[in-house]
């Protein structure tokens, strides 16, 4: 839903956007009004001033680059008076002259008042992360210019990956006849991403002359983007405290600048991170340059090659492999052949070096704080009492890269009300997760009731010892001797039924939280108790289950793990769903590949669901069960169908088949109650198919849904 991130009373406030012809309306006015309109359901006139608003952001944008570039061009030195005046009547000549160049050069694209353009932080965050799209794409489904609407639609969507609502419209977009493939493009995409990308795809299938043309293209482009992002730096600023006491000129003077110095260098993380995505691609601008370097090579153009392999050294002078390279190109194309590094490349390395001193000054000598975003900044450009802190730092950015890529691995979780309570992070881990709320009171106790039969007639080593240790007893039971059970009559047929839809949302969850767009397959489901055998837990120094990862041989001496049987190599991803907490002991543990080094404990608990992948980075225990009863269900998945689980097929054949005699049954009550069929005055069942989207909850609409009542057990 689209959020209205400006208070709906203030935006009911604000003067509508009055039209002046040549001149740029601000946006955020055309963006209230746009919004307001939304609010009263005027489709079109919503549709027209969102359209105008984004068009206002955009050439405000322009404005802003454009100007800054002419009037880089324009500013001279001023003269001054000899002696120690003459540097500050330089400096801050050049300071006044470029000032006034701007702020002629903005009242000629903008209107008398360039002020007026400036927006709220809450505004500009709303057409940074695109919200006028989300508002557009609404307005035009119900102006009925569908092609208009997926175009929006998909326009949020890229920079919006999470949504769940937006997600939802996309596929009942793409299930809509008349809608056209091409209409879900991208209208902001950058144009440097699609030919990265491109070329990227081209490069990796060894097309390497189709690569090249589109790296270049990317490269060009990029440069292009940094410096329209550097001339939005030096705009105003915007988000200080004016509470705050405010410096005198020299420290205003620096301060301000050594902001927009820093804006300046972070730039390179702001073209290098694909909408959607919140971390950048790691050293973007070099890696164009190592893998054009790579394709002229591979085309035979062993010229522009070495010369991007130059360009590359300017980045990593000590790099081994691309120093090997240049004497090879050298040789090939003779030692009096000159090869230099790209003069945009050059412009680019010493302007950001230069940056990075006086930011480095700053940081010494001025208190100031930085993240440097590259890589491969020099050591000797650092102080000597920041480098160390330098280090650390790039080792937290690249943790925190890390960490960020596997957030955006993840999809959105597909049922309201569950929790993530531990992540990888602070699981100290990868692919690591503890979703809570999974299930609620009354189905754990619906299950525990379940587990009855697992002792009596299931599968767990006929209830007598665990296989792990002889201190404790295991009972086990599969969906299918379940299914069975229900069908003798042993147990109930809700309760067998419950366990597959236990399992089944467990299932989802795993699945769009790790591996979203990527179908897991059941490999095996298994409702397990272990239970304490009070005369034997004295001394006792075991594990309830020892150490081990569930798809390969774990070799702690070796550091190893083999993918090899008897290990189940197939298994991709493992979860426990836990039922109980009434017992002691019983915690699943994670360790180092020494199986000695606990990183990590996750407690049972009703409704709790461990998740984990199921290779070495995971190795996994299960402190003893020392009192009491622990009882779970376990849970292997898979990406390989035929390593799917039969018995599961075979479980839910059955609950088909019951659900089919017990319609048949309820039928023939109904007819011996009476016979009649539904009379015309008795109101028709609704119809299963999803709504129209025109019916469901818009954004900023009043309206509200509240799904109907459900029994515990069907929430599954």
């Amino acid at each position: 839903m689209a959020s209205l991130l400006l208070p709906l009373c203030l935006l009911l406030l604000l003067p509508a956007a009055a039209a002046s012809p040549g001149r740029l309306l601000p946006y955020d006015l055309l963006y209230a009004d746009g919004v307001r309109a939304y609010v009263a359901r005027e489709w079109g006139r919503a549709a027209e001033l969102l359209q105008r608003a984004l068009q206002s952001y955009a050439g405000l944008r322009e404005a802003r680059r454009a100007c800054r570039a002419a009037c880089l061009r324009e500013a001279a030195f001023l003269g001054g008076p000899a002696g120690a005046g003459r540097w500050e009547a330089a400096l801050f000549g050049r300071v006044l002259r470029r000032a006034d160049c701007l702020q002629h050069c903005l009242r000629g694209r903008l209107g008398a008042a360039p002020s007026a353009h400036r927006a709220s932080r809450a505004v500009r965050r709303d057409f940074q992360r695109r919200e006028p799209y989300n508002y557009l794409q609404v307005a035009f489904f119900q102006l009925k210019k569908l092609d208009q609407a997926v175009s929006a639609a998909h326009t949020f969507f890229v920079a919006n990956p999470q949504h769940l609502q937006m997600r939802e419209d996309i596929e009942k977009y793409r299930r809509m006849s008349g809608v056209k493939s091409h209409s879900f493009r991208d209208l902001e995409a950058a144009p440097h991403w699609e030919a990265y990308e491109a070329g990227v795809q081209h490069y990796s299938a060894d097309e390497y002359v189709q690569a090249v043309a589109r790296l270049e293209e990317s490269l060009s482009e990029a440069l292009s983007a940094l410096e329209e992002c550097r001339a939005l730096c030096e705009g105003p600023r915007e988000d200080d405290d004016e509470e705050e006491m405010q410096p005198g000129l020299y420290e205003a003077v620096a301060a301000h600048y050594i902001q927009v110095l820093k804006c300046r260098q972070q730039c390179v993380l702001e073209i290098a991170t694909k909408p959607g995505r919140f971390s950048a691609t790691e050293d973007f601008i070099p890696s164009h340059l190592d893998l054009l370097q790579f394709a002229y090579d591979q085309v035979g153009n062993q010229m522009l090659a070495a010369e991007c392999a130059a360009s590359y050294l300017l980045f990593y002078p000590t790099d081994e492999p691309v120093l090997e390279k240049m004497k090879q190109y050298r040789t090939e194309l003779g030692e009096d052949t000159a090869v230099t590094a790209r003069e945009s490349i050059q412009h680019y390395v010493q302007r950001s070096l230069m940056e990075k001193k006086l930011i480095y000054y700053a940081v010494e000598h001025l208190g100031e704080a930085f993240n440097d975003p590259d890589l491969w900044t020099p050591d000797e450009l650092i102080p000597e009492n920041l480098k160390e802190k330098h280090r650390e730092d790039q080792e937290k950015q690249k943790q925190e890269n890390l960490d960020m890529e596997e957030r955006e691995e993840r999809g959105p979780l597909p049922f309201e009300g569950i929790a993530v309570t531990m992540d990888s992070h602070q699981m100290n881990g990868t692919q690591r997760v503890v979703f809570d709320r999974v299930l609620t009171e009354s189905e754990c106790r619906d299950l525990l009731r379940l587990t009855k039969a697992a002792g009596e007639a299931g599968d767990g080593y006929r209830a007598r010892r665990s296989p792990h240790t002889p201190h404790e007893r295991f009972e086990g039971l599969t969906v299918l001797k379940a299914m069975q059970l229900a069908q003798n009559g042993d147990v109930d047929w809700r309760d067998a039924k419950l366990l597959l839809q236990a399992s089944e949302k467990s299932r989802k969850i795993i699945e769009s939280y790790f591996t979203p767009g990527k179908k897991l397959h059941f490999s095996f489901t298994h409702l397990v108790c272990r239970t304490a055998v009070d005369e034997k837990q004295e001394g006792r120094m075991d594990l309830s289950h020892p150490v081990h990862a569930d798809n390969c041989l774990l070799d702690p001496e070796g550091q190893e793990c083999w993918r090899e049987p008897p290990a189940y190599v197939y298994r991709d991803y493992s979860g426990i769903l836990y039922l109980n907490d009434d017992f002691q002991g019983g915690g699943l543990f994670f360790t180092e590949m020494d199986t000695v080094t606990v990183t990590a404990e996750v407690h049972p608990k009703c409704g709790r669901l461990v998740a984990f992948s199921s290779g070495k980075e995971n190795p996994h225990g299960v402190w003893a069960v020392s009192r009491g009863r622990r009882c779970a269900v376990a849970l292997w998945y898979t990406h390989s169908q035929e390593h799917a689980e039969q018995e599961r097929v075979k479980a839910e054949e059955l609950m088909k088949q019951r659900a089919v005699e017990q319609d048949q049954t309820d039928g023939e009550e109904r007819q011996g109650a009476g016979g009649r069929g539904r009379s015309s005055s008795e109101p028709s069942a609704p119809n299963s198919r999803a709504r129209p989207m025109s019916q469901r909850h818009k954004p900023g609409s009043d309206g509200t849904q509240h799904p109907k009542e459900l029994r515990a057990r069907d929430e599954l």
